[in-house]
């Protein structure tokens, strides 16, 4: 027999049975319209993270903890034979900094993949305004060098609030979340206080959005100076310095280049953010494990009526095998049976699929501050591959739901069946 014999044998049996075969086509078709929006969705959501992830933080961040150990500047001698003693005890209020910033400025200039350099000092505060207060963040930074390297221009809701910080000594761009609690706005004072109880007021000269509710919610930016005697800092000391650099893929590369460089504590985003990204790709995983088990359940409805089919051509079965067609050819006109369903199934399926992601993503809703995103809307990324995978899948699950129909198509000896001595 021919290959196309094969198929017309398919298909006259699936002809037979016309409603089972819609019906279960129709499964293998929700299935793959299920998992062709679940991984636009999963791969939009970590696309959503990962892109804020890079717009709101330094690509790379050098921190203040040392990996090469400095010679300490009160060693007393260095002699052969001898042994050195340092003459100091280890307090354990010390600061952790980056002493004398900017040596470390200029060996990064031998990097050209670095575009640039924003040194800055975190300090953690509480906040007042009246009666309100809330602890947060306060990032001391140079305006005019942080205005490329986490996207805080592109993110201020007053457009001139980085220039005007410059020339504010007392200054402070707010988060906007944090903005709301303390109920303060454009020229509004604030009161920063330190843990030592100190105070320091300063004035709101813009706010920023990230669309990430920590951020918003804790973090402000202040003059470098202004954070620096809030720690009780020199002016050539930082605790870290943010890097944005030409080409992101390749931060990780470049984080150990500067580490080497400067012996100091360096990662890339991806590395000070691990933890997320490992959740949202093990989330990713797990929602389409679990939506792949929706073709588990389209495959037992291609096994069934495959199993009925088998059972009412039994006969028919017997009478091919007895005029010498081989089992090889009934396993094949079988499997081919379920191929058939599978195609029609995953080619309705795919088109509905990407009508289901156009629908989700024209949905807009109010942004919440209950999770870890702020937006209005489900951001989905619906690729090509995405569709061959779930075309692929869908018919390979079809096909191997109908070896097992169609090899017990074949077990029965062709007398016994015409004998009536099985069914």
């Amino acid at each position: 027999m021919t290959f196309s014999d094969h198929l017309r044998f398919a298909w006259v049996h699936l002809r037979e049975r016309k409603r089972q075969t819609v019906l279960t086509a129709l499964g293998v078709a929700v299935g793959s319209a299920m998992m062709v929006t679940t991984i636009a969705v999963a791969r939009g959501s970590s696309q959503n993270v990962f892109s804020k992830l890079i717009d709101t933080a330094p690509h790379i961040t050098i921190g203040a903890d040392r990996l090469i150990a400095e010679v300490p500047d009160n060693l007393i001698g260095i002699m052969q034979g001898r042994i050195a003693f340092v003459k100091k005890n280890v307090t354990t209020d010390r600061k952790v900094v980056i002493r004398n910033y900017n040596q470390v400025v200029r060996t990064l200039s031998s990097v050209r993949e670095v575009e640039d350099i924003s040194p800055y000092v975190t300090s953690k505060l509480l906040a007042r305004n009246k009666s309100r207060f809330t602890p947060c963040f306060a990032k001391g930074v140079v305006p005019s060098l942080e205005a490329g390297i986490a996207g805080l221009k592109k993110n201020l809701l007053e457009p001139d609030a980085l220039s005007e910080l410059a020339w504010t000594p007392n200054g402070i761009i707010l988060g906007s979340m944090l903005a709301d609690k303390l109920k303060a706005g454009y020229r509004d004072n604030v009161i920063l206080v330190d843990k030592e109880g100190h105070e320091y007021p300063v004035v709101v000269v813009g706010r920023f959005r990230s669309g990430f509710n920590a951020k918003d919610e804790k973090e402000g930016y202040v003059n470098l100076s202004l954070a620096q005697r809030m720690e009780a800092l020199s002016s050539s000391t930082v605790t870290g310095i943010g890097l944005r650099i030409s080409d992101i893929d390749q931060a990780d590369l470049i984080a150990a280049r500067i580490r080497k460089l400067t012996g100091y504590d360096t990662k890339s985003w991806s590395e000070s953010n691990r933890n997320v990204i490992d959740f949202y790709n093990r989330n990713g995983v797990i929602t389409m494990v679990l939506v792949s088990f929706v073709f588990v359940v389209a495959g037992l409805g291609v096994s069934s009526v495959m199993t009925t089919v088998v059972l009412q051509k039994m006969k028919d079965i017997a009478i091919l095998r007895s005029m010498g067609v081989q089992r090889k050819s009934i396993t094949i006109i079988f499997m081919l049976e379920g191929m058939i369903m599978g195609s029609f199934g995953v080619l309705a399926g795919s088109p509905v699929g990407h009508f289901c992601c156009t629908l989700i993503g024209a949905i807009r809703f109010a942004p919440s501050s209950a999770g870890v995103i702020s937006s209005d809307r489900l951001l989905l990324v619906e690729t090509l591959d995405a569709h061959l995978l779930v075309i692929f899948f869908g018919i390979l699950i079809a096909v191997i739901s109908s070896v097992g129909p169609a090899r017990r198509a074949t077990s029965y000896l062709p007398v016994q069946v015409l004998r009536g001595e099985v069914g």
